[in-house]
């Protein structure tokens, strides 16, 4: 199925009804501020050339009672000239409009863009689990686009034609007033129209601007997910589902263009009625000898000129609510909270402003001190696990990275809804590397997205070194900890770029080499250029496994202090996967690692395991603790069906054998 608006937050959506256009557009402010000295020159030129244009039937007005009543042709010619000349002007004023709103409105919609980009990067990651992308690529597409035209051309011309419509009736006026009162008339009804189309439309503008969204969410979907639908057949029921959208989006521009030739039809046959009725009640006072001929023409001219003005507000009112819409939707996303706003950090201190301020020890480089005493002891001797599960031991237990009652609920799910993590107590201590173990969907890819802050807990704290990691600026505390997902995403560039992206702007080649090599990717030499291969959308030119390899060497290439890996080998065949491990033994004896773990393979890269069953700690031991004392991880291990598992008949004995094949 595919991701719809509807399944997703509208934030903003019922809020806006209530406001107006103009309090919309308003916000674009702040962007039109550094270019309006150019914005309002134009539309200075734009409201000259106009009314320039409305000196027009004034000439006519001359010639027609002076030289053609008095059949003078070199005074017909004299005033052919001034309107050749006043028409030249005018196009030229257009022009010289046109030049000046170009580049700077060009600017302004490049900065907006590029300020839309830097949110969505420091947006937390539930808001782009609760956003479809193509609702994000719409709005920094489409949206900016009608934004850019609403400034060149609407929100000019709104101005122009107001300043031409009251100086051409000013003009009537004088020339005759009851004339002028009849091509008054229809203002009000056009007015009511223009109110009622507003309200109607903007509705209308947000459904249909939402709908290409959905369209190019379908649409990019169906793009990076090609080989599913080719591989099992769906392009037709996908096709299906295009058709759907595009027909109701087709549909909901059907209504807006309705609404449309609803006001123009108004906003044209008004005018044209009072017209009309002035040409009639004129030719009267003309042939009453109350009027000359050529205050008649100059009258019904000036008239006609104000058509385009009149005839336009349709258009450009619909213009505007668009770029309304669009500015709705582009300041949704600007509105919201990013990473470290509004967060209170424990203790009532703020969070530290500077990229090293409140860092652990040793996260600029710095060598660190050895632990004295019982915490001098090798981790990695399967010491007894300690009486509650997961708890920090009392030696070092200021050290490592430590859960501290962590509770964590997603910021959407229902409020009576269990927590995913429920009061875990962790303590990983320095040098030491942590297997996390439990059934799919217990919370442990959610643990670990706990540590670089990809989440926030709901309750408790995560500490590194003693370091509470909410007082840490997300720079500093993601340049400690480096991490690998179970799914592995490259990006559109070379393969060294890829891996680099896990180090400083100080890495280069020899750190690249060394990360290749933990990973087993040495795959990487023997494509086309080597490193500077690349790898395409996604990495979908690799193979599953080539792209874990390369996600693995971006983690570890920045040699961090503490390294989060999920499943990191869950796609290499076992060769290979035996190769990564000898290398990766290395990197994990200068480091703490949490690491997920589905493979009595991966566990056993570890010093001691956790089990994580049903939200919480169930167990800390060493892998073969946990086999002789603890029936889940056990069956865990031991891969046994659902129904022969802890509480359905499971056989303990079992692990003795398990236990000799570990070995």
């Amino acid at each position: 199925m595919p991701t719809t608006r509807a399944n997703t937050k509208e934030p903003g959506t019922a809020n806006n009804r209530g406001r107006s256009a103009v309090r919309t557009l308003l916000r674009l402010w702040p962007y039109v501020r550094p270019v309006r000295v150019r914005l309002f020159s134009a539309a200075f030129v734009a409201v000259l050339a106009s009314c320039m244009g409305l000196v027009i039937p004034l000439v006519l007005k001359w010639m027609v009672d002076g030289p053609i009543a008095d059949h003078d042709s070199r005074g017909v010619w004299s005033g052919a000239l001034w309107l050749l000349l006043l028409g030249l002007g005018e196009a030229l004023l257009f022009g010289l409009r046109r030049w000046l709103v170009a580049r700077p409105l060009a600017g302004v919609e490049a900065a907006m863009r590029a300020d839309l980009y830097q949110r969505l990067q420091r947006l937390p990651v539930a808001f782009h689990d609760r956003w479809p992308s193509g609702q994000l690529l719409s709005r920094a597409t489409s949206d900016l686009m009608l934004l850019r035209m609403f400034l060149a051309f609407p929100l000019t011309f709104l101005l122009v034609n107001a300043v031409t419509i009251l100086v051409g009736v000013i003009i009537m006026l004088v020339q005759d007033w009851s004339l002028g009162l009849v091509i008054l008339g229809p203002a009000i009804p056009v007015l009511i129209v223009c109110i009622v189309f507003e309200r109607r439309y903007h509705l209308v503008a947000r459904r249909a601007q939402d709908q290409v969204g959905d369209l190019t969410t379908v649409v990019e979907e169906s793009v990076l997910g090609i080989r599913i639908i080719k591989g099992f057949g769906r392009h037709r029921s996908q096709a299906r589902a295009f058709r759907d959208l595009a027909r109701t989006l087709r549909g909901t521009e059907l209504h807006k263009a309705r609404l449309l030739s609803s006001i123009w039809a108004a906003i044209v046959t008004l005018p044209e009625l009072a017209i009309g009725a002035a040409l009639v009640l004129g030719t009267v006072q003309v042939a009453d000898g109350d009027l000359s001929a050529g205050t008649l023409v100059a009258f019904l001219s000036t008239a006609l000129a104000l058509r385009w003005p009149v005839d336009s507000i349709g258009f450009l009112l619909a213009m505007s609510q668009d770029a309304a819409t669009a500015t709705e939707r582009y300041f949704e996303v600007m509105d919201e909270e990013t990473e470290g706003e509004g967060e209170v950090v424990p203790g009532g201190g703020a969070p530290a402003t500077d990229g090293h301020q409140g860092a652990p020890e040793g996260a600029r480089g710095t060598a660190r001190p050895a632990p004295t005493g019982p915490a001098a002891d090798n981790p990695r001797t399967g010491e007894a696990t300690p009486p509650r599960p997961g708890a920090p031991d009392t030696a070092d237990a200021g050290r490592g990275l430590r859960f501290h009652d962590v509770t964590f609920r997603y910021p959407d799910a229902p409020v009576d809804s269990p927590p995913v993590l429920d009061h875990v107590d962790l303590h990983i201590r320095p040098g030491e590397s942590m297997a996390l173990v439990g059934t799919t969907g217990s919370g442990k890819t959610t643990l670990t997205a706990l540590v670089p802050r990809l989440h926030e807990v709901t309750s408790g704290r995560i500490t590194l070194d003693g370091h509470d990691i909410s007082a840490l600026p997300r720079e500093a505390l993601r340049a400690l900890v480096a991490v690998a997902f179970e799914e592995p995403t490259l990006f559109s560039a070379s393969v060294g770029e890829n891996v680099l992206m896990g180090a400083g702007d100080e890495a280069g080649d020899a750190e690249l080499r060394h990360a290749l090599s933990v990973a087993q990717a040495d795959f990487t030499h023997s494509l086309p250029q080597g490193t500077d291969t690349q790898v395409g959308e996604q990495g979908l030119s690799l193979s599953g496994g080539q792209r874990q390899r390369l996600a693995l060497a971006r983690a570890v290439v920045g040699k961090p202090r503490f390294l989060v890996l999920d499943d990191p080998l869950s796609a290499l065949d076992v060769h290979t996967e035996a190769a990564v491990e000898a290398a990766l033994r290395r990197v994990l004896a200068d480091t703490t690692a949490l690491i997920v773990a589905h493979r009595p393979s991966t566990v056993l890269l570890a010093d001691r395991v956790a089990l994580l069953s049903g939200g919480r700690i169930a167990a800390v031991g060493t892998h073969h603790e946990l086999l002789r004392t603890n029936a889940e991880y056990a069956w865990l291990m031991a891969g046994t069906d659902e129904e022969t598992g802890p509480g359905h008949g499971y056989d303990d004995s079992s692990t003795d054998s398990f236990e000799e094949a570990a070995r």
